[in-house]
């Protein structure tokens, strides 16, 4: 299975049908301009690599959720750029929405990611319709209150903040909300999974705070240095770069030892070790060593 492949695929249909019947030219770009060319799209990866290890032999759910994820993802870095947040000028190595587009538009584009996230998570399982209550709670969890993504960035404007709780939810509740999803596609219960996933979405994030730290706009797509410029919690201000190293290979194995029994789990190991090595910064890789 190219999951990539199949992953651009449902984003794209996703974006045609948003896009039909005179929809705004300019939202529709804005929107596309957020999804496209793509990221690495590791949490809709994550839910095919999840339901398959789980057995799965019918993917649609599973393709559907991970991709209405992307998409909410997607959503969160277009309003996470915005001036009353990061005032971030770049993302994926191009303007960002809001520099491309205006803030209005930016504003406009996220909101119409997290319905079309929605839209297609239905439209995906509409012959497997047993499947859709339990995804669209997965996923509604991952977004809203108490402690999913949109909880995650309201950390932010909080006098005391617990870090591990925060980058938890700002990061992490995706990554569960993946894991989570992929087992409940393929007809397994989601919470044993929910581990996995948060485990994988540390890990992320702290290499997130080191590519802040030490990498380069080359490696990331972005500016470094926001974290420090904005006063924000971050890793590697609390650990130091060596401490976040290691803190990001203890989550490494952490993930890889929650996954639960399952048919595919050695290769699913496997694949979450490689996938953590291969967030460290170039930069990095001997000291990480």
């Amino acid at each position: 299975m190219d999951a990539l492949a199949i992953i651009e695929a449902e984003l794209t249909g996703a974006m045609l049908r948003a896009e039909a019947n005179g929809a705004p030219p300019k939202l529709a770009g804005a929107m596309r301009h957020a999804l496209f060319p793509r990221g690495a799209r590791v949490r809709p990866r994550l839910a095919i690599a999840v339901a398959a290890a789980c057995g799965a032999t019918e993917f649609a759910p599973a393709i559907a959720a991970g991709a209405a994820l992307e998409l909410l993802h997607c959503a969160s870095l277009v309003h996470d750029d915005l001036p009353c947040f990061d005032d971030a000028s770049l993302r994926r190595g191009k303007p960002s929405v809001h520099a491309a587009f205006g803030e209005p538009i930016a504003v406009l584009a996220g909101d119409a990611l997290i319905v079309l996230a929605f839209q297609t998570l239905a439209h995906g399982c509409m012959t497997h319709q047993s499947r859709l209550a339990a995804l669209t709670l997965i996923t509604a969890q991952a977004v809203g209150m108490p402690s999913g993504i949109v909880a995650g960035q309201a950390w932010e404007s909080e006098p005391d903040i617990d870090i591990a709780r925060y980058q938890r939810a700002k990061t992490g509740a995706l990554f569960a909300g993946a894991a989570m999803a992929g087992a409940a596609a393929a007809g397994h219960p989601a919470d044993p999974w929910r581990g996995l996933g948060e485990a994988l979405g540390d890990a992320y994030q702290v290499a997130d705070d080191l590519c802040d730290a030490a990498g380069s706009l080359a490696e990331s797509g972005k500016l470094p240095g926001r974290d420090a410029a904005k006063a924000r919690p971050s890793m590697v201000r609390e650990r130091g770069i060596e401490g976040a190293l290691d803190y990001l290979d203890q989550l490494a194995d952490a993930a890889a030892a929650s996954i639960p029994a399952c048919p595919g789990r050695a290769g699913l190991q496997a694949l979450m070790i490689q996938e953590a090595k291969r967030l460290v910064p170039k930069s990095l890789a001997r000291v990480a060593a």
